[in-house]
């Protein structure tokens, strides 16, 4: 595995906790615009 190297000024993806949807932007939107749920960033994994 190795390390993705992060640049802050590239467009990025993002998925909704909740419905999945997926949204590429600069920054992480404050909501998803489908249902208003919790978006991170598809870089970082969570166990």
């Amino acid at each position: 595995m190795r390390d993705v190297e992060y640049d802050p000024g590239e467009e990025s993806a993002y998925e909704c906790f909740n419905c999945g949807t997926i949204v590429t932007a600069e920054s992480c939107p404050s909501s998803c615009p489908d249902c208003s749920g919790t978006m991170r960033s598809r870089l970082v994994t969570f166990e």
